[in-house]
């Protein structure tokens, strides 16, 4: 899929990617601070992270399509396409960690036993793994824009 409705499908779906991948990551990193958060938001945070890892192949394929469209590429769009091509090992960070929260959380469920260690290293994971998502989108974003808008915002008018 390349095209939808006459638009490259990379800026559509590059859109979902923007809102779904740090919403994601935010959701991990509360579920796994506060196990409260968590029994309410574990399997929207499982289903997110799915649709995340789902949708990044997608939308890097269409990038791909896209800058395969063009013969001369400046750097910031080399940059931009070399960044999106890492976005898969963090959506799957993301899949991973969603899961580890899901597994704890029906462990939990199953007993009264208090895994402490287990909270503890799960935090850690989560918060680690979204900050570092949400630091890759924005890079991917800050390069893509300036790919495609370069100056044009500072220019006068």
């Amino acid at each position: 899929m390349t095209v939808i409705h006459g638009l490259p499908a990379h800026v559509l779906f590059v859109h979902f990617l923007v809102v779904l991948a740090p919403l994601t990551a935010l959701l991990e990193i509360v579920s796994g601070l506060w196990p409260a958060a968590r029994r309410r938001l574990v399997w929207l945070v499982l289903v997110l992270a799915a649709v995340t890892t789902a949708l990044t192949p997608i939308t890097t394929d269409a990038g791909e399509w896209l800058f395969d469209r063009e013969r001369d590429h400046s750097p910031i769009l080399v940059k931009h396409a070399d960044l999106g091509g890492w976005m898969i090992y963090f959506s799957v960070a993301l899949l991973v960690v969603a899961i580890v929260l899901a597994v704890l959380h029906v462990l939990e469920g199953r007993s009264d036993k208090r895994r402490v260690v287990a909270n503890v290293v799960v935090a850690v994971v989560a918060v680690a793994v979204g900050i570092a998502s949400i630091i890759q989108v924005y890079r991917i974003g800050d390069a893509g824009a300036q790919s495609v808008w370069g100056g044009e915002l500072t220019k006068a008018d």
